[in-house]
């Protein structure tokens, strides 16, 4: 391609839709392209809304570089050398090209800054989260959160706001490194009940960024569709969704890690046969994220249920567990949660906890 058709290309992906690079790529997503100078005043980016390639801003929005300080706090910048701040009802704006009826999900990191009460808005009309910033997962300051919507509108809005009204205009998340991911949501087998049961369909992992990717619980994320397809987060606090490149996964690319105790679970409702046998079979081990000592998952279907103790040296491994049931009814609720909270032994900051995996739900011919 000769420079003239990719500055053409470059200028399309900019001003008309942000999907133009492949699944997970959004134009400077990490923010490492910035405003000019004369654009800024200090931090604060002033050159009106087009100031940041491929975004449209709105309100206080600051443009941070890795290192900076906020009086004597540090501004944690989570990837790559810059993000953005958004103050008070601050919003940053960016077209993505979509399939419409498909889902899709938005890895993104965030970190708090100053406010306990800090949330952060992200919308792809018409679906919406509010995200609190009250529970910071990662001992680093910072965490990746995964969100879906179903594309209503092949030219939609991906916004990001700050519905925050602090004392101090300035406070507000962190945002950086963007990426949008379609989702197919997986079919039922001859060979398992449940979907999705090794969890290979989910929200895009960054190859750069080893924390995993938080999956918001459904007390917070109220529409009718998951990033982790099939699977339900029924819990007050997040589950963590865990690649093979960075973690000691089972079976397969992906798992999910249970890191709220008791607050920290996912659910799915299966077809079942009134008075018939079913036996539920999963994986259950550590992460090798230092995450040591006694784990304990509890696996629930229907009135039934089975604790499963694992004694982890944080290093990985695993050990096979089941439960067998008889179905009371034609739907069965399958629960997955952690018995208790953990955090790791390397920084005795980010929570951890037990993963799962490989989880099949099959019927038996004969009891």
């Amino acid at each position: 391609m000769g420079r003239l058709p990719f500055l053409l290309a470059l200028f399309y992906c900019f001003h008309v839709v942000a999907f133009c690079f492949g699944d997970g790529s959004v134009v400077n997503g990490e923010f490492e392209l910035g405003p000019k100078a004369r654009d800024m005043k200090g931090t604060v980016v002033t050159g009106g809304p087009h100031a940041i390639p491929g975004r449209e801003i709105s309100g206080y929005v600051e443009y941070i570089k890795s290192g900076q300080k906020q009086d004597d706090m540090l501004l944690v910048v989570p990837n790559g050398a810059y993000a953005v701040r958004l103050g008070n009802e601050a919003s940053i704006k960016q077209k993505i090209k979509v399939v419409k009826g498909m889902f899709y999900s938005i890895t993104f990191v965030v970190a708090r800054t100053c406010a306990q009460e800090e949330k952060l808005n992200v919308s792809v009309a018409p679906d919406w989260v509010v995200l609190p910033m009250q529970t910071v997962y990662g001992g680093n300051g910072w965490d990746a959160y995964a969100w879906s919507f179903q594309a209503d509108y092949p030219l939609s809005d991906m916004v990001f706001h700050n519905p925050g009204m602090e004392d101090d205009p300035a406070c507000g998340p962190i945002i950086d490194s963007i990426a949008l991911h379609a989702l197919y949501p997986p079919r039922l087998t001859t060979k398992n009940v449940l979907k999705n049961g090794g969890f290979e369909e989910g929200p895009y992992v960054f190859p750069n960024i080893s924390s995993g990717v938080l999956i918001p619980p459904k007390i917070v994320d109220l529409s009718d569709h998951s990033p982790l397809p099939g699977w339900v987060v029924e819990s007050l606090k997040a589950v963590k969704y865990i690649d093979s490149e960075h973690f000691s996964v089972p079976e397969g690319k992906r798992a999910v890690q249970l890191i709220g105790g008791k607050e920290s679970a996912i659910s799915q409702v299966a077809r079942t046969i009134p008075g018939k046998t079913y036996v539920l079979s999963f994986v259950v081990g550590d992460a090798g994220d230092s995450c040591e000592g006694s784990l304990s998952v509890e696996a629930y279907a229907g009135k039934d249920s089975v604790k499963v103790p694992y004694q982890s040296k944080g290093k990985g491994g695993f050990k096979r567990a089941s439960l067998k049931f008889v179905a009371l009814g034609i739907r069965t609720h399958i629960v997955f949660l952690s018995t208790f909270y953990s955090v790791r032994s390397d920084d005795h900051a980010s929570l951890c906890g037990p993963l799962i995996d490989d989880v099949t739900l099959i019927s038996l011919r004969k009891p």
